[in-house]
């Protein structure tokens, strides 16, 4: 079995984000890293799970989550996230920070925001990248 190490690092130096909900770098050795497509806020289902930032945000959460679980890992395991916002959205980012603090209440993940003219449908507001490292995790040919 392979032996997960990871070191948050929030320097005095920089902004502390940690009350955002993110680190400003992650440090990690051994493991296996996967890279995941972004998420958008679509249920199980691929229904939209609905027009609220606070509704999308989750769903998309959940999808990176259940994409976890399904390799043996959990959203402990993520350690970076880039998240795309859409304009529209732009003044709710509250509403993520909150999701992001109360999804990863210890070691959060390093993380990207940024603001796009909009996705790939014009109702979603959020889309989550993230990458984690999975400990352990042998391949398949």
């Amino acid at each position: 079995m392979h032996i997960l190490k990871r070191k948050l690092l929030n320097p005095p130096n920089l902004p502390d984000t940690l009350i955002e909900g993110h680190s400003q770098a992650v440090l990690v050795e051994g493991g296996t890293r996967v890279l995941m497509s972004s998420q958008v806020g679509m249920d199980s289902a691929g229904e939209l799970a609905g027009p609220e930032l606070a509704e999308q945000t989750e769903a998309a959460l959940d999808n990176v989550e259940r994409l976890l679980t399904g390799l043996g890992g959990d959203l402990s395991r993520v350690v970076m996230l880039r998240i795309y916002l859409a304009e529209s959205a732009r003044y709710d980012q509250q509403v993520v920070m909150e999701a992001l603090k109360h999804r990863f209440p210890v070691a959060p993940p390093a993380a990207t925001w940024l603001i796009v003219y909009g996705l790939a449908e014009p109702e979603w507001l959020i889309a989550i990248e993230a990458e984690a490292v999975l400990p352990g995790f042998v391949l398949n040919s």
